[in-house]
């Protein structure tokens, strides 16, 4: 893994730009206080402070491309002595370059060696651990940003899988009713061929959206419901009242769909008789509340087989894009089965729209 330099980040170019230059003063200040003439007192700090910084972006440079693991303190050492040992020979062959053959101050070099050696092991070790810091840290993020960004790529597939699961049984329906009405009523069967195209057409342009507005929720899912009204005629009503602080909360797209088809499909199929399928919504607590019921007949229907693939897949979606388990709820209250959606809020409603609507 490929990380970018210590010395990328404008700040700590600043910050080691400075803590070198107080070393270089701090190191300044104490040859002076050893009576060192101001020359050899500027010429040993300016050195030794540049060959510390140098080796110490070298050590800094190499963990770029190696990050020791569990041997990283080990490391840390090795490396630290080993260009300490470097630095303290380069600066005492810099010093002799520079300085008069018999200046005594090579002498002086000499008797505080070992002081000298201590000094910059200990800023080369500090340096080292404060680059090993970073690096981790960086290398730590950019593991966490992949790993979010492959679990976002494949919680995208599933939804996009789930979502694009309900079509086939919705078509294969569709499709069947328009065979049977081809002999029966030609024009009502050619009519349902164009909603269809329009509700599939409406399809594609909304996987391309992952949130909507109710208010486009519901006009797509006009389109459905006319066209289940032409397979099931007069049997079917339907009932949508939505206040019009509602209409611009968001939602994900093409959430309601099969939660209708559901209640449609339980509420028909067990029944010979005209029956109403209401859908209504509210906002509760600054989130988007949604309910969809159906007659449910205990002695005919199988609720068990209402709550299979449709429902447990709307609760998936719902899982993945909120990490919540709480947002879809079922119940059987007065011979009503009721399907409850909570949508929470996490973009901005649109502007909203002027016009209350209570479609039936």
């Amino acid at each position: 893994m490929s990380l970018k330099s210590i010395l990328s980040d404008n700040r700590l170019r600043i910050f080691f730009a400075t803590w070198w230059l107080l070393c270089m003063l701090l190191q300044f200040f104490i040859l002076k206080q050893l009576n060192i003439d101001d020359k050899n007192a500027l010429l040993d700090s300016l050195t030794s402070i540049i060959l510390l910084a140098a080796g110490s972006f070298f050590i800094s440079n190499n963990m770029k491309y190696y990050l020791p693991r569990k041997e990283k303190y080990w490391y840390i050492i090795i490396i630290s002595i080993t260009v300490c040992f470097l630095w303290f020979l380069a600066l005492r062959g810099t010093m002799w370059m520079m300085l008069k053959d018999g200046d005594p101050y090579i002498d002086f070099i000499r008797s505080t060696g070992a002081t000298r050696f201590g000094a910059g092991f200990m800023l080369l070790t500090s340096m080292s651990m404060f680059s090993l810091m970073w690096y981790g840290q960086k290398e730590y993020k950019e593991l966490a940003d992949r790993k979010s960004e492959t679990e976002q790529l494949s919680k995208e597939a599933e939804l996009f899988k789930l979502r694009r699961q309900f079509q086939p049984h919705f078509l294969f329906n569709s499709l069947n009713s328009i065979s049977a009405l081809i002999g029966s009523d030609p024009e009502k069967a050619r009519h349902m061929i164009y909603q269809l195209s329009d509700f599939l057409r409406g399809t594609l342009k909304k996987d391309e959206q992952q949130w909507i507005s109710l208010e486009e929720e519901i006009q797509y899912l006009q389109l459905y419901l006319d066209i289940e009204k032409v397979r099931f005629g007069h049997r079917l009503q339907t009932e949508i009242i939505i206040p019009e602080e509602a209409l611009p909360f968001k939602l994900p797209a093409l959430i309601l769909q099969p939660v209708v088809e559901n209640a449609i499909k339980f509420g028909l199929y067990d029944t010979t008789g005209e029956v109403l399928i209401k859908l209504q919504a509210e906002v509760q607590q600054g989130n988007l509340k949604i309910w969809v019921q159906n007659p449910f007949d205990p002695e005919t229907a199988h609720p068990s087989k209402g709550t299979g693939f449709g429902l447990r897949s709307i609760q998936r979606r719902l899982f993945l894009l909120f990490a919540r388990n709480d947002l879809l709820k079922t119940a059987i209250e007065n011979n009503q089965f009721i399907t409850t959606i909570i949508i929470p809020q996490i973009l901005q409603p649109v502007q909203q729209v002027d016009t209350e609507t209570t479609k039936k």
